[in-house]
């Protein structure tokens, strides 16, 4: 691998992209395995579980969306933590929107300068450079992607996030991407999959959130991430957000 200040970012060279747009036209959806570089993505799993500074997301019904950056979420005890689960938890069983995740806002990180040699830095960089962008656009068949936005992501035990479309009033979102960085051989009994459902609430696909594999969806489309179970041994590591064409 290259230096940490400018790690190595390579897709995979292998893919049949043209068999997996065929595979994204006909279901609007995809997850496409190995779709890094091994040795890539490697180095941004490490950087994920060993060197973020994680922050804290959470919405509770109307209350939010509300974040924390390190230094607050690393001051709350676990009681806190346990609380504000419960909470997020309670407003779901009231049939709520709701979501508790460890974040690393990677854009404001990157615009405000708040780690400027931390890697995931050149990561934003290289997820709106050409090789990504073209990845998105061969698959999706929208070749007015200009840009990707990205934060990381760690859903740890207790975590989740409700059912939701991704529909934003500001953004132009097309596609929601989400590369799956966490431990290999995720088992399914410890939640954290990103589940879609039809009109009647049933799930159509699952995906399970396999090292190195990048799923790939139109906005927009229902979806959520299941509850990681407490006895997950390890949270659910990704980067995950949107491309744009404004």
């Amino acid at each position: 691998m290259t230096s940490d200040s400018n790690p190595a970012f390579r897709i995979n060279p292998d893919l049949d992209l043209p068999a997996l747009a065929r595979q994204f036209r006909d279901q609007g959806r995809l997850q496409i395995r190995n779709a890094l570089d091994s040795g890539t993505a490697e180095y941004f799993r490490s950087v994920l579980q060993n060197r973020t500074n994680w922050g804290l997301a959470w919405q509770i019904g109307a209350e939010g969306p509300r974040a924390m950056r390190f230094a607050e979420a690393r001051a709350l005890s676990d009681e806190d933590r346990h609380i504000l689960n419960q909470k997020a938890g309670e407003a779901v069983g009231r049939g709520e929107y709701g979501f508790v995740y460890d974040q690393y806002a990677m854009l404001d990180a990157y615009l405000e300068r708040w780690e400027p040699d931390h890697p995931l830095n050149r990561l934003l960089e290289h997820l709106n450079d050409q090789p990504f962008l073209n990845l998105l656009r061969e698959v999706s068949g929208i070749r007015s992607v200009i840009k990707a936005e990205a934060q990381a992501t760690r859903f740890g035990p207790e975590h989740f996030l409700t059912e939701h479309d991704d529909l934003h009033l500001r953004d132009a979102r097309r596609i929601a991407y989400v590369l799956n960085l966490t431990i290999p051989d995720w088992k399914s009994e410890w939640g954290g999959y990103l589940n879609f459902f039809d009109q009647h609430g049933n799930i159509e696909a699952g995906f399970r959130p396999i090292f190195n594999s990048l799923n790939l969806f139109l906005v927009p489309q229902r979806h959520s991430v299941s509850y990681v179970a407490p006895f997950a041994p390890d949270g659910r590591y990704a980067i995950t957000g949107w491309a744009l064409d404004s």
